[in-house]
């Protein structure tokens, strides 16, 4: 039973009429909360400016020639990354010096004055912190005074999120083929309900990352196996502009992280909006079959004779007989009897050196594209002005990143746009090195065109790793570089940190990665109009562009579904965000 075969099921009932359209949007508007979930943290862990908490009632603030009755209203005096000290006298008349992460006792001080040349008395910060509460009232990292000496706690968050998200694809992928799409879409969807509001009411911090770290797999879960639902109910003809698009849903996601950012500054309140929002598409998951394509896998043949006439109910065309209309012996061992299939795993990736050549070339790619996604994406609240805004703009830049690929693969070949996009990205690093921090609206604007660029090759990859491999490993290619790519997910926070040793530390770092990525794909070959390889031969064809042996198979530009593979393999569905 090949993809072939159930072409013609979309060739009768359609291959994207109103029931698909139904499903697809659902599904999709509930991609939304994937995206929230995933970049929530970028506010959510913002750590405000501080100084050490004063052991008893404060009298009087100085802060140079600034004389203030009230702490909390020092911020107001403060510039950003600004690290004067504060002085200030308790009611008890003792002086004191406060700096972020350490205080002092002036010992021989008679009268309060800022420069004190005198005796010092080192004092640890016992009772907590002073935050500038102005933007936010509170954070993950005030709620459980997530600096000095815990700073690394907070920088934790983000990286164990996305640990969450590499096991929760592998785990909940695994669960999709042996109970089916449908269950674990309806678990997973109410899982992101139920743990994202949860994460809100966490006592401590290390409840809140285990919540977190169970929030990201069922997120996860539910991205790779909506991936792979969509696809199995959409036919060819659609199926490549669908599954880029999907990614769209998890952009709009990343706006209304900035959107609602703006509007609520309590972390836990945020958390639970930000939760909430899905909750439409979450009762509407119960209104989703299962796949046909899982049901006849699982020999469930009535069944899937059910919903394929729902299908063609809906879409207001004439049903179909599967036994009928499919070359398959339902009966026979054709489509049950998979045993005689010769097992091949990933060291076949590297069978000869032109082969592995290609494999690390697309393993590189991937994890680039990931890594700049989210540098980008987790940077934005950096780059000045109004980080809200900045936000926004990086997701709504992707919008357009999609449609460019959609249009230009089909133009100018899969090769040249990945190497465009991939190239554009490490010259917009550079150009953003040379723009002064003072001019931030042009710091925006390189900064969104890089994400545009990164955004084009990560919506890309996945059909061109499915096109560059034969049909004996293609899931072993999709399915390892998806793995890559969640590596970088989980180093992409890292890397905003060393921004610390230097400023454009991030993105000379990146920018270096993604020009040597582009430079290897550069050796990679065009798959635009060549048929789908089943075998390694017809592989190494691809090369140099020898088709005349490939037989006349159905042209790559359409097709995303693996070829003789009856169900895709949700674990290895290269859906990696």
């Amino acid at each position: 039973m090949g993809s072939g075969d159930f072409e013609l099921i979309f060739d009768r009932v359609g291959h994207f009429g109103r029931s698909q359209i139904f499903l697809y949007f659902v599904c999709a508007f509930q991609n939304i909360s994937c995206g929230i979930h995933y970049l929530a943290s970028v506010f959510m862990t913002v750590t405000p400016q501080y100084v050490c908490k004063p052991p008893g009632n404060v009298s009087l603030v100085l802060f140079h020639q600034h004389i203030i009755w009230d702490l909390e209203d020092i911020w107001t005096l403060f510039s950003p990354g600004q690290e004067d000290h504060v002085a200030l006298q308790l009611q008890d008349g003792s002086i004191w010096e406060l700096l972020g992460c350490r205080m002092f006792r002036r010992e021989d001080a008679v009268y309060l004055e800022y420069d004190y040349h005198g005796s010092l008395r080192d004092v640890p910060c016992s009772d907590g912190y002073v935050y500038d509460r102005s933007k936010w009232e509170s954070t993950v990292v005030t709620e459980w005074n997530l600096v000095c000496h815990r700073e690394w706690l907070a920088k934790l968050i983000q990286p164990v999120f996305m640990l969450g998200v590499l096991l929760g694809a592998v785990m909940l992928g695994y669960l999709s083929d042996r109970v089916g799409r449908r269950l674990i879409l309806w678990c997973t969807s109410i899982g992101q309900l139920l743990f994202g509001i949860a994460v809100a009411f966490m006592f401590d911090y290390y409840s809140f990352m285990v919540t977190r770290f169970l929030l990201a797999m069922v997120a996860s879960g539910y991205l790779v196996v909506m991936f792979v639902y969509v696809t199995e109910f959409i036919g060819m003809k659609a199926r490549t502009w669908a599954s880029i698009h999907v990614h769209s849903f998890f952009a709009i996601g990343i706006m209304v992280v900035a959107l609602v950012g703006y509007l609520v500054r309590t972390w836990w309140l945020y958390q639970i909006v930000l939760s909430v929002v899905s909750v439409p598409f979450v009762l509407c998951n119960c209104m989703l079959p299962e796949t046909p394509f899982w049901l006849l896998s699982q020999a469930r043949y009535e069944e899937a004779q059910e919903v394929v006439d729902t299908m063609a109910k809906w879409n207001r065309v004439s049903s179909c007989k599967l036994s009928e209309l499919m070359s398959l012996d339902l009966n026979g061992p054709v489509g049950n009897d998979l045993s005689k299939v010769k097992k091949h795993h990933i060291a076949d990736l590297f069978r000869d050196r032109k082969i592995a050549i290609r494999t690390l070339s697309i393993w590189l790619t991937w994890f680039t594209g990931s890594l700049g996604f989210y540098m980008f994406s987790l940077n934005s609240v950096n780059l000045g002005g109004n980080e809200y805004l900045n936000l926004f703009l990086m997701g709504a830049v992707e919008l357009p990143a999609y449609v460019f690929v959609c249009i230009g693969m089909d133009k100018v070949g899969r090769r040249n746009i990945l190497t465009f996009s991939l190239m554009l990205s490490a010259v917009i690093c550079g150009v953003i090195m040379g723009i002064p921090q003072d001019y931030h609206i042009w710091g925006v604007v390189a900064a969104m065109a890089g994400k545009f660029a990164i955004a084009a090759a990560f919506g890309l990859i996945y059909l061109y790793t499915a096109e560059l491999y034969p049909t004996v490993v293609r899931t072993q290619a999709v399915g390892s570089g998806s793995m890559m790519c969640r590596v970088g997910s989980i180093i992409a926070p890292f890397y905003i940190y060393l921004k610390s040793i230097w400023i454009f530390m991030p993105q000379l770092l990146f920018g270096a990665v993604a020009f040597l990525s582009g430079g290897l794909t550069l050796m990679l070959p065009e798959t635009l109009g060549k048929p789908l390889a089943n075998t390694w031969e017809e592989a190494a064809k691809l090369e140099s562009g020898n088709e005349s042996s490939l037989g006349k198979l159905l042209p790559t530009t359409d097709t995303i579904a693996l070829e003789k593979i009856d169900v895709i393999n949700p674990r290895e569905s290269g859906l990696c965000e």
